[in-house]
């Protein structure tokens, strides 16, 4: 297969690089220099470069990794936010729908889409209630594939990803923890601790997406991405800094952030059917963490 990754320079897209890289010609596309790759593009406008790389080769699939993953910046600044994880995706479909119209098209959204959920664990009929900006665009980006599928036959497919991690991420809670433990040995983060996030390996995040390019419908269904597992974040806490194998004290300042939920827990059974399987535990994925964390030194 030819796979294009849009966004290729990011945590994920990375990963799908060097995952695809192995077996498929695979072809990079982001914002960022980088001149001493092969099949790799720099992303001025997005839609021109597209469209040049349309005109040049055919590709059989198209993941969409682009785009900004901040809610605080979201709600900060909603337009910016919007470019890039709304009005970016119609530039990806536009120029598919002119120059590539059977490639398949992967859209990565998000669990933010949901909001606060009415019942746990949360399917994909769950009703959707963004709480920032980042969930209400990355909602309007499903709806666009939607659009782009029933009104010109493209394939598309969205991915509601829950809290993916694993080396090479630097931001969101394991990577907060370790900066802040570096300052000192007491530390404070948001809320009571007793929050649930649903964490999903990097590599079983990357076998996900394979799946659903061999057996997804791709008739602009949305898919949760997860592993199907809840954790409270004071007990993520406690097994990072037991792997870090440090000592720190936890406080939890009992205030909530704007845009972000209390509960999170994925029903992942449209995955699990289509031959998906959650493979890494959370403590053998915090401790891959860590050991990617020790190596930064």
């Amino acid at each position: 297969m030819n796979i294009l990754i849009i966004g290729s320079k990011g945590f994920i897209g990375s990963k799908c690089i060097e995952y695809f890289g192995s077996t498929h010609e695979v072809w990079g596309c982001d914002v960022v220099n980088d001149f001493a790759i092969e099949n790799y593009s720099i992303v001025d406008d997005l839609q021109h470069t597209l469209s040049e790389l349309y005109s040049q080769f055919s590709f059989d699939v198209c993941i969409n990794c682009s785009g900004l993953a901040h809610v605080p910046n979201s709600l900060i600044h909603p337009f910016e936010d919007y470019t890039q994880n709304t009005l970016n995706v119609i530039k990806i479909l536009e120029a598919l729908r002119k120059s590539n119209p059977e490639c398949k098209f992967i859209n990565l959204s998000s669990a933010a889409v949901y909001g606060n959920p009415l019942t746990l664990p949360i399917d994909e009929t769950h009703p959707i209630n963004p709480l920032s900006p980042y969930g209400y665009h990355k909602y309007q980006a499903e709806l666009l594939c939607e659009e782009y599928h029933k009104l010109y036959g493209l394939r598309t497919c969205s991915l509601r990803i829950f809290s993916a991690y694993g080396p090479g991420l630097r931001k969101q809670l394991l990577w907060d923890l370790y900066q802040k433990s570096i300052r000192s040995e007491e530390i404070q983060l948001f809320g009571t601790g007793n929050e649930t996030r649903d964490f999903i390996f990097i590599d079983d995040l990357i076998e996900a997406i394979e799946i659903v390019i061999r057996n997804g419908k791709f008739s602009a269904e949305c898919l949760n991405i997860a592993s199907g597992i809840s954790y409270e974040v004071k007990e993520v806490a406690a097994l990072f800094f037991r792997s870090m194998e440090k000592k720190v004290k936890i406080k939890f300042d009992d205030q909530s952030r704007d845009g972000d939920p209390s509960n999170w827990k994925a029903d992942i059974s449209q995955l699990m059917a289509m031959g998906f399987k959650s493979k890494t535990p959370l403590t053998i994925g915090i401790d891959k963490y860590v050991k990617w964390l020790k190596e930064l030194k």
